[in-house]
């Protein structure tokens, strides 16, 4: 899988650009707030859908601007496809385009570009709130299964349509006729959800720990748990079956909602948890530990990418470098001998100068010679 083209219109701080990165190592140079991160956001989107930086597409257009457009042409399976997306500043919705084909839906669009994203968001998710490990785990998955990005979004709308009956119930009695409809809807997808999200954390677990066994020289152990709906006993059970353990957790838990005014149950509240041996990494794991778990799951999730389509996905590697020693640094390069890479980075000189190096200030984007 390459990206032969990558065009930014109106997108964040890019007025319009046009960049042909090549096959292989790709690397933005430039100082901070020019627009580096921005050009690896608008590939990140073309893949899985979304920003990695913000739930609001508006953010993504251009100061002053109606509407943004991203378009690459992809060689993939094959042949070269142009995926075109085009963002509103107004709430009217996006428009996605595959070959100038518009697609209704973005299961549709995916898998035609995957992505992998390391930034350094990622070197402290490991030890921050469930929120961040979740976003993490949802945004891989949503280009990697098909018809995942439908059940979560249904099942983010019922959780916050529920949520508001809760909040309003008291002043307005009547919304309660409603919530048996919402907490059923929460549960179907739900169970969807749980049941891709086990599957995928247990695979990611094993191949993690590999790595980071290789990275410690065999000195560490790394384990993951995945940690969910305490009615769940079996995360690996059949959808109904799930179902029914959702179903029978939220009905335990309606009291208890109705008094704090709050969804109290469901797999919006997912975490999961990596061990060094016993010991959770978050309470005992050095700063060094923590980021060599958080290489390890990155590549791990390279490795699964590739595993599942048959093709290596395009790794970003956004400013992430700086914040890794030489040690840590040489290991993560080192295992990135395949597959199209962009790199961004403020200290040229620390990197390899392979591939092509281009420099990017004030929302332009210049091939170095």
């Amino acid at each position: 899988m390459q990206i032969e083209s990558l065009t930014l219109r109106g997108f964040r701080n890019y007025d319009e650009v046009t960049v042909a990165p090549c096959a292989g190592i790709n690397l933005f140079v430039g100082d901070n707030a020019h627009g580096k991160t921005n050009l690896v956001e608008g590939i990140y989107y073309l893949a899985a859908g979304k920003s990695f930086r913000t739930h609001k597409e508006a953010e993504l257009v251009g100061l002053g601007r109606e509407f943004a457009e991203l378009s690459a042409d992809v060689f993939t399976e094959e042949r070269t496809k142009n995926l075109r997306a085009v963002l509103f500043a107004s709430r009217r919705p996006r428009q996605l385009f595959l070959s100038g084909v518009k697609q209704k839906t973005f299961g549709a669009f995916a898998g035609n570009l995957t992505a992998v994203l390391f930034c350094p968001d990622d070197l402290s998710v490991l030890r921050g709130g469930a929120a961040a490990r979740r976003r993490m785990i949802d945004l891989a998955l949503c280009q990697l299964r098909v018809g995942y990005d439908n059940a979560l979004s249904e099942y983010t709308r019922l959780c916050e349509q529920k949520s508001r009956i809760l909040r309003d119930c008291e002043q307005y009695p009547s919304l309660l006729d409603a919530l048996p409809e919402f907490s059923e809807g929460m549960c179907r997808y739900g169970a969807r959800i749980l049941s891709v999200r086990a599957r995928y954390l247990r695979a990611l677990g094993e191949q993690a720990a590999a790595f980071h066994c290789e990275f410690s020289g065999g000195g560490e152990t790394l384990r993951m748990e995945y940690h969910t709906v305490s009615s769940v006993d079996d995360p690996f059970a059949d959808e109904a079956v799930i179902y029914d353990r959702l179903k029978s957790h939220m009905e335990s838990h309606r009291i208890a909602e109705l008094e704090s005014g709050q969804c109290l149950s469901g797999v919006h509240r997912d975490d999961f948890e990596l061990f060094l041996g016993d010991l959770p990494l978050k309470s005992f794991g050095s700063q060094g530990q923590t980021r060599t778990a958080a290489i390890s799951l990155k590549l791990a999730e390279r490795e699964l990418f590739c595993r599942d389509t048959g093709q290596m996905p395009v790794l970003l590697l956004d400013d992430v470098l700086s914040e890794l020693d030489a040690k840590r640094q040489d290991y993560l390069l080192n295992k990135l001998q395949r597959g199209q890479i962009f790199i961004t980075c403020c200290e040229p000189d620390r990197l390899t100068t392979v591939g092509k190096t281009f420099t990017v200030q004030n929302g332009t984007v210049a091939e170095k010679e």
